[in-house]
């Protein structure tokens, strides 16, 4: 073991990380008593990039850094400084996604924690800060007035004596059922796994708005039930006045459980929910926007949900498993409490490696969620049905700064009516009649989206979905960032996320049919720029 003592002088304790270099673990200790621990790839040469660590809970401390079988001269490389380093092109980089959400530095995965308050959505997630890749589960947060333009605030749950910090949600305690509340606020509460041995269900809670958070000196407030139990998801059920936590167990299976304050729960029912493991939602829409008639979702991390009705003790579903989306790379979606219009928006994890960055992975783009009576294709493949549809939020409007249309014109094959339009960032609306052809494509920076006509499939990067005619109509939406494509079909029934890094050298679009001519009825291009500006 090696061993560096410094006095706390600044903010940051900066750290050179390799990757690939062996994991390293590092222990922070004060008076001889270990303060924090985590792993790293820390580098004994020229580093790949630089993490850090936040050293505000040890100002003016003598702080000694324990580092197991490591050569002095990397420990001797640590510095501290006011702000981080290696920032200089912050949100500049090469793979940076311009209108998605990404960490600073280090991995990023599972949205945790999304409540909105005071006129900010809260953002918290799975977060690595010392690495390219999972571990070390902390809980990263950010704020925004608008689900656009992001702020990073730093990891406000780091791993303690009861585990890592895994998945949960944030409520608003309102009626401070809790007892939490000190001042004027609300308390703000998150609800998240201790994921040690075993994995039990914790609180975490803010008194002032969501500055600073403090762990709950009880918990665990759930103890172990079945497996590696954990993502806890909360929610208020007025009717019933309790908190109501759908919580997965193992294999299928899931569990709802009640409590009248957060803190002491007892079992409610039992869900099972084929095909589906981890990061349950559960929320209640309603259908065709009618609020006197309403179906509870219960969701699944990979996007497989049921429909059904909750009366405060028990989730009855009414439909067999659905799959929302058509796969792709989006997982672990979860919405927001206590929006401020009822909007039920959604957010997940896209996953995307990001090679050569200090970061890695990214969060799709927030959408709002709708339950609709599917409209009858006269085909087995898309009957009637009431389904969940999708939509990215409206105000990614704010990020529109040049604008393409076409209407009502006929597109041939060998035409491009695109060409000459370059960029990397764009929200494509489009509607075709398909007449004559047989494919329908778009090539996007290279990447190509295709619509077969004959077969009414849907694909990107070897990923499909069935897609349905809208009034005889094929309707596609999508959004392109440095590092995704996410593509939206009939209105939002179908989505198709996918993580795809365009090759760099290649800014241009192209529309194409194949077979024979096609209508295009609406076709709109707006070029977005950086929400980081």
């Amino acid at each position: 073991m090696v061993e560096r003592t410094l006095l706390v002088e600044h903010r940051y304790l900066n750290l050179p990380v390799q990757n690939g270099a062996e994991k390293r673990l590092v222990r922070f200790m004060v008076d001889g008593a270990e303060v924090y621990r985590f792993d790293i790839e820390l580098a004994e040469g020229e580093p790949d990039f630089w993490v850090y660590a936040d050293l505000a809970p040890f100002q003016g401390t003598r702080l000694t850094v324990a580092v197991d079988d490591v050569c002095e001269d990397a420990l001797a490389a640590l510095v501290q400084s006011e702000t981080p380093m290696g920032m200089d092109d912050l949100y500049s980089e090469k793979y940076r996604p311009q209108f998605h959400f990404t960490s600073r530095r280090g991995w990023l995965n599972d949205p945790n924690g999304l409540v909105f308050y005071d006129g900010m959505y809260h953002l918290f997630y799975q977060h690595n800060p010392y690495g390219w890749s999972w571990g070390n589960m902390h809980w990263g947060h950010a704020v925004s007035p608008d689900l656009v333009h992001w702020q990073e605030l730093g990891d406000v749950l780091y791993p303690d004596r009861l585990g890592v910090m895994f998945s949960g949600c944030a409520v608003v305690d309102w009626q401070n059922t809790t007892g939490f509340q000190e001042g004027d606020d609300p308390p703000l509460v998150l609800i998240y796994t201790a994921a040690g041995e075993p994995y039990t269900q914790c609180l975490a809670y803010s008194t002032d708005g969501g500055e600073t958070w403090v762990k709950y000196a009880a918990n665990p407030v759930l103890g172990h039930i079945a497996g590696h139990n954990r993502d806890p998801k909360v929610i208020w059920h007025a009717p019933s006045q309790q908190w109501v936590m759908a919580l997965y167990l193992a294999g299928y299976d899931y569990a709802l459980f009640g409590s009248p304050d957060l803190k002491t729960w007892r079992k409610l029912c039992d869900v099972h929910i084929g095909d589906a493991t981890e990061c349950p939602d559960f929320f209640e829409l309603p259908v065709d926007g009618d609020p006197t008639n309403t179906c509870w979702v219960f969701w699944g991390a990979n996007g497989n949900y049921v429909l059904g009705s909750f009366d405060g003790e028990t989730f009855t579903p009414q439909t067999e498993v659905l799959r929302y989306a058509g796969g792709g790379d989006s997982y672990a979606a979860q919405t927001w409490s206590d929006t401020p219009d009822g909007r039920h928006i959604q957010i997940a994890w896209l996953r995307v490696n990001l090679p050569g960055m200090p970061f890695n992975q990214m969060m799709a783009f927030p959408c709002e969620l709708t339950l609709r009576t599917t409209p009858a294709s006269g085909s087995d493949r898309f009957p009637q049905s009431v389904r969940l549809y999708s939509w990215p939020v409206q105000e990614i409007e704010t990020l529109y700064r040049r604008t393409y249309r076409w209407q009502d014109s006929p597109i041939a094959p060998g035409e491009n009516p695109l060409n000459g339009i370059q960029g990397d960032l764009f929200d494509i609306h489009a509607e075709f009649a398909p007449g004559a052809a047989t494919a329908i494509s778009f090539v996007i920076r290279g990447v190509t989206v295709t619509y077969d006509v004959l077969q009414g499939v849907l694909t990107c990067e070897g990923r499909t979905a069935s897609l349905p005619l809208v009034d005889g109509n094929v309707r596609l939406r999508i959004l392109v960032d440095r590092a995704s494509l996410e593509i939206y079909g009939a209105d939002g029934l179908v989505a198709l996320p996918s993580g795809v890094i365009p090759p760099a050298d290649d800014r241009t679009l192209c529309l194409c049919v194949q077979g024979g001519p096609a209508l295009v009825h609406a076709l709109t291009v707006y070029e977005l720029e950086s929400a980081w500006r």
